[in-house]
């Protein structure tokens, strides 16, 4: 299988017969090994109600025909459980694995259970799958199903996934920095990989973009099960002005105006979760008992995010951020009522700074929104703009590589040997600025020359598979600083999403336990601290008992043991730097210093009127919520700046002149 690539190497090493015999006994034993696997073949059938399994002979000739097909189809039309099985029945998945790509590691777990179940074969024996932190793999396998990043790290050590004889790229349209990087690299690989066959799999939008990039791949369209959705416009008097209690008024005109005809299940869009607070807030004054408001967003506690999945005979109203637009399907949804807005990150190259600004959605989004209706019959979706509104929107969100930071990418083009970044054949191509800051700011980490070569930090923090910064921050620690140990807690906490939680019914409970827990250290500290903590209750208590433990402090049990998983993974990592395992407790200024080698343009220093200047002209505050919001020393580095209502300085801690001096010179 994978050896076939290996062999044609060696056939043009063997000189002598006796090469030459003992190459020709291996093939024979490769040969035996892939006629047995095609005798194992599992049973294919497809489920009659999917409309992908109407067009099963349809898409089973175009994968036979073609290397390269687009398979675009709507939520609901099958093509996620019944693509890899189609490329089986095409022939696929013998000589090497159908690998099968996700974009989030619940949907690769569910998606690889249902296809071993519908094969019936087991998990990790016909079908596997891989996701960070977690594997059932074995060489019986005919499918993998894994995130997009988690095949990126695969091409590092294969880099040409010679495993493979088949890639399906689902949910292209999500169009991630990992997808359009993977597009990108897949397009280069197909030169060089002769037996590859690549499937993308879209939502219906865009989809000729995709096809104009692999050189006018052929389409293939399959409907989704759906229902016709009625879209009513309900715009505010003055659009350009509308306030939030004026949108919050208009969701209720709207429900009030729904559920004349026949109350039922509603999902609310807004761009953010204070929107969605103080939406909650004045709806539960307005609406009659007997119905639940409920919200939705990517930080509420798994519990309460498992609630919304249980059927439920009480009306509902679901106030959801755009995480419900593509990433969750709630169940019986009668109506949708979009705000038409959504917060939107993005990277300012010039201020080297993150914004999250409330934008118009676009005209795909919008029509996402509108989709999660209609699912088991006809609905109707109220938007709160115009026509007109609609009209003058963008067509397509901007995929993520045009509006993020992009040293990693670059890191990861120069470790690759991919050439540069701007020779990259990514679909939407970022400007040249985007790359020089990028390149910039490798620089400022020591991982790029002058030459914009790369260093020996830069070999070493390509390794790692975390953003720069934080490599940056790990490699100083080991190499200079010693306190390995410590900046492990921190470079996992700065990777995963916070898993210190603020509910919405407690939210003052939580923000001062939350500072409590600060103690007199800096935020750092404090997450050194609660790290430490949950490691002492983990050895005492039961998985329930730490589960019940993390809900009273106001965490969230599932992201904490992501953080320990990520600690444990970059502990791993030890031996690429040559770490004392017996290293002593590390000094606070140790800690500090090592931080300060990723934070080096992440600075900032208090003026006469208590306001910080930044790097880059930047005029910022300390983040409220910080444990030195009050005490603003005159020097500090930050974690992360963010722009909302202004621009804050996030997870800070004190600098010394001294340090800045000696790494910045």
């Amino acid at each position: 299988m994978v050896d076939r690539h290996i062999f044609r190497r060696q056939l043009g090493r063997a000189k002598t017969a006796a090469d030459r015999d003992k190459l020709a006994s291996r093939i024979a034993a490769s040969i035996k090994a892939v006629d047995k696997h095609r005798q194992n073949l599992p049973v294919i059938s497809y489920p009659p109600a999917l409309p992908v399994s109407e067009r099963a002979d349809e898409i089973i000739g175009k994968i036979q025909q073609h290397r390269i097909l687009i398979v675009a189809g709507e939520t609901g039309s099958g093509k996620s459980t019944q693509l890899p099985k189609l490329c089986l029945a095409a022939g696929q998945g013998v000589h090497g694995q159908i690998a099968h790509t996700q974009p989030r590691r619940i949907a690769a777990r569910a998606i690889a259970n249902r296809l071993a179940e519908e094969l019936k074969v087991k998990v990790g024996a016909g079908v596997g799958y891989r996701v960070r932190f977690d594997e059932k793999v074995s060489d019986r396998d005919y499918i993998r199903v894994l995130t997009d990043g988690m095949l990126l790290a695969e091409a590092q050590s294969d880099h040409f996934l010679n495993r493979y004889d088949t890639i399906i790229v689902d949910e292209a349209h999500e169009r991630s920095l990992n997808i359009d990087f993977l597009l990108g690299f897949l397009k280069q690989l197909l030169r060089k990989h002769k037996d590859l066959k690549l499937i993308i799999t879209s939502a219906t939008i865009d989809t000729e973009k995709f096809s104009k990039h692999f050189d006018n791949a052929p389409i293939i369209n399959v409907s989704g099960r759906t229902y016709p959705v009625e879209v009513r416009y309900q715009p505010a008097e003055d659009e350009k002005t509308r306030s939030d209690r004026q949108t919050n008024q208009g969701i209720l005109d709207a429900i009030n105006s729904l559920f004349k005809g026949h109350p039922g299940h509603t999902l609310v869009f807004l761009p953010g979760e204070r929107e969605i607070r103080e939406a909650q807030k004045f709806l539960q004054r307005q609406l009659k008992s007997g119905i639940e408001v409920l919200p939705l967003y990517a930080r509420l506690p798994g519990k309460a995010q498992a609630q919304l999945f249980r059927p439920s005979h009480t009306t509902r109203i679901i106030l959801s951020t755009n995480v419900a637009e593509t990433s969750l399907t709630l169940p019986g949804i009668d109506y949708v009522i979009d705000s038409g807005l959504a917060r939107v990150s993005r990277y300012s190259p010039g201020r080297r700074v993150n914004t999250l600004p409330i934008e118009r959605i676009s005209k795909a989004a919008a029509d996402q929104r509108k989709g999660r209706c209609g699912r088991v019959k006809d609905g109707i979706c109220v938007r709160l703009y115009s026509e007109e509104d609609f009209s003058t929107r963008e067509d397509y969100t901007a995929p993520e590589i045009l509006r993020t930071a992009l040293s990693g990418v670059v890191l990861s083009l120069k470790s690759r040997r991919l050439g540069e970044p701007e020779d990259f054949p990514f679909i939407d191509p970022p400007e040249r600025k985007q790359w020089n800051a990028a390149r910039q700011e490798l620089q400022i980490l020591c991982a790029l020359d002058e030459d914009k070569s790369l260093t020996k930090i830069g070999w070493a923090l390509a390794k790692l598979n975390v953003d720069p910064r934080i490599g940056r921050m790990l490699y100083a620690a080991a190499v200079d600083e010693h306190c390995f140990t410590e900046m492990t807690i921190l470079a996992a906490s700065l990777e995963i999403p916070d898993p210190r939680l603020i509910p919405y019914d407690s939210m003052q409970a939580a923000r001062q336990h939350h500072k409590e827990a600060a103690k007199d250290g800096c935020d750092f500290f404090a997450l050194i601290n609660l790290f430490n903590d949950f490691q002492a209750q983990r050895a005492a208590l039961s998985r329930k008992q730490l589960s019940d433990w993390c809900q009273r402090n106001f965490l969230a049990p599932a992201r904490m043991w992501e953080w320990q998983d990520l600690v444990k993974r970059l502990r791993q990592d030890s031996d690429i730097f040559k770490v004392d395992k017996k290293q002593a407790e590390a000094s606070e200024d140790a800690v500090h210093r090592a931080l300060l080698t990723g934070l080096l343009d992440q600075i900032a220093t208090k003026g006469d009127k208590g306001i910080y200047t930044g790097t880059y002209g930047k005029q910022l505050a300390i983040f409220p919520g910080s444990a030195l919001a009050k005490k603003a020393p005159k020097w500090i580095m930050a974690a992360e700046m963010v722009e909302t209502s202004q621009l804050f300085a996030r997870t800070v801690a004190p600098v010394k002149v001294g340090w800045m001096e000696e790494l910045a010179a």
